[in-house]
């Protein structure tokens, strides 16, 4: 309560920050690259790979595990 009273009491004297600053970034840039690199031709890459018969066993998993899930 104290804490939320201090809050107001800042932000109506205009003392406060409107936003905590963001914290630095400390990935690897190199990491982050690879990264967006795979992820933007992941899911394209593994759909064409797989026969129909694969997607189709997928997909029935897919829903199997949804209907399980409404059930219950």
């Amino acid at each position: 309560m104290n804490q939320l009273a201090y809050q107001i009491v800042q932000e109506a004297t205009g003392q406060a920050l409107a936003e905590p600053p963001e914290p630095p970034d400390t990935r690897n840039p190199a990491a982050v690259a690879l990264s967006k690199l795979g992820a933007s031709k992941g899911g394209k890459a593994r759909a064409a790979s797989l026969s129909a018969a694969k997607r189709s066993a997928i997909a029935r998993k897919a829903v199997q595990a949804r209907w399980r899930k409404s059930a219950r």
